[in-house]
């Protein structure tokens, strides 16, 4: 089974908000400078079973001794927020895979 990231932000709460209701230029510059580790996809990546918008490239936070990443999440009407959640090691593994730089 997949891992959903809307269903999951939805029904736990083992996520934190590191910033909401921003810009994607912003999103991107709390990401990099909170990951110990950034890899790029294009706009349009699809990450945890959401398609990933923004400006390219978009920057991916990963943090392999937590085992968690950092992303942007967009939505209509409610702006860009950077979230960091823990993941399996193999969505960290479907990242690299599409990761562009």
């Amino acid at each position: 089974m997949s891992f959903c990231l809307e269903l999951h932000l939805q029904q736990t709460e083992d996520y934190e908000i590191l910033l909401s209701k921003a810009g994607f230029k912003e999103a991107k510059k709390v990401i990099e400078s909170h990951s110990p580790k950034i890899l790029y996809v294009k706009p349009g990546a699809k990450v945890l079973g959401a398609r990933i918008i923004g400006l390219p490239p978009i920057p991916i936070g990963i943090d392999e001794s937590k085992v968690t990443i950092t992303l942007p999440y967009t939505k209509p009407c409610h702006g860009t927020a950077v979230v960091e959640l823990p993941v399996e090691k193999e969505e960290i593994d479907k990242i690299k895979a599409i990761a562009i730089k």
